[in-house]
């Protein structure tokens, strides 16, 4: 296993490296005449999304999202999550740096798929997911890469926003802490944003998208309670896999029913044009369960977001337990 772990590193490390080869200078690539003025127009936008983050929303100032990077591909990164069959809880895996973390990445689809074919043979429930972007914790200066480019200026801003985050603060081994405080920077910077340019038609239809996505989250996690009160129920495997069945069944219609007023292309519509299962699930809790407590943080001081990094710095310094009790329990 440990061979295999370190061909896995060694793997991820090569992948990255040729990722970092690849990059160039925003500025270069919107002054090559061979740029494409689409291209041109969404890396100037880009640009100006990056120097809002540093200068109202006190992100790093560092040479992240100032390059760019054409993969060729539809994704930079596949994750596999692996969940037990009878379990919402996921299997970490632990890496240097980062901690333990519930997902193993792979540059290339084909090695992903075979990683998860073993844990489905082994009975877990598995997921294979294409990623646009990701953040090197700022160990890199992480580029603005192509898969991104499908996007509109609004999710760029979140996920720069989002990523950023990453860079500024990081508690290794604590997703629960870090993927909340990105995911509630990302969404009042995007609302900051929107407002600062007098996107008032854009921020509704920005807030009610947030509200769909929300609506999402409250059945998913419905879902994730009462799976989880199956497998603590004692009942008969087989018996389990039968109301295990029903419960995702349920939740395929609920989604049908809630989204259909929405239009084309709903929140986590690609999931339930799959197939879903416990690994689904899994990063459920790591994304939203903590975001009420940093909106608490942030509206404490105002929307200061300097103050706010303050105050969660000092968060961070405690102990796991303490700090989960503080931002994640209820008020």
């Amino acid at each position: 296993m440990s061979c295999c772990s370190g061909c896995y590193l060694l793997e991820s490390a090569a992948g990255q490296f040729d990722l970092l080869a690849k990059r160039r200078p925003i500025a270069t690539v919107v002054r090559d005449p061979a740029t494409s003025s689409g291209l041109r127009a969404q890396l100037e936008e880009v640009t100006s999304i990056r120097d809002f983050a540093t200068r109202e929303l006190g992100l790093p100032d560092n040479g992240s999202y100032r390059s760019f990077a054409d993969v060729h591909r539809r994704y930079v990164v596949w994750n596999v999550v692996a969940a037990p069959e009878f379990s919402v809880q996921p299997k970490q895996w632990c890496y240097p740096i980062v901690g333990c973390v519930a997902y193993r990445g792979y540059f290339v689809l084909a090695r992903a798929q075979d990683f998860a074919a073993k844990w489905r043979q082994q009975g877990f429930d598995v997921s294979v997911d294409g990623v646009a972007a990701y953040s090197t914790l700022g160990h890199f200066d992480d580029p603005i890469i192509n898969t991104m480019l499908g996007w509109s200026d609004v999710e760029l801003a979140g996920i720069i926003f989002h990523e950023l985050t990453h860079q500024l603060l990081y508690v290794p081994g604590d997703a629960a802490f870090n993927e909340a405080l990105a995911t509630t920077v990302e969404e009042a910077g995007v609302r900051r944003w929107l407002l600062e340019r007098g996107r008032d038609a854009d921020l509704e239809v920005h807030i009610a998208e947030e509200e769909h996505e929300m609506q999402v989250i409250e059945l998913l996690r419905g879902t994730r309670a009462e799976l989880s009160a199956l497998y603590s129920s004692g009942l008969d495997q087989q018996v389990m896999r039968e109301h295990k069945l029903q419960i995702f069944a349920r939740l395929r219609a609920a989604y049908a029913v809630a989204s259909a007023p929405w239009g084309p292309h709903p929140p986590y519509e690609s999931w339930f044009t799959g197939q879903l299962n416990n690994a689904n699930l899994a990063s459920i809790a790591t994304y939203y369960d903590c975001v009420p407590g940093f909106a608490r943080e942030l509206a404490a001081v105002h929307g200061d977001f300097r103050q706010f990094f303050g105050r969660v710095r000092a968060l961070a310094a405690l102990d796991q337990a303490t700090r989960e009790a503080a931002v994640c329990g209820k008020p």
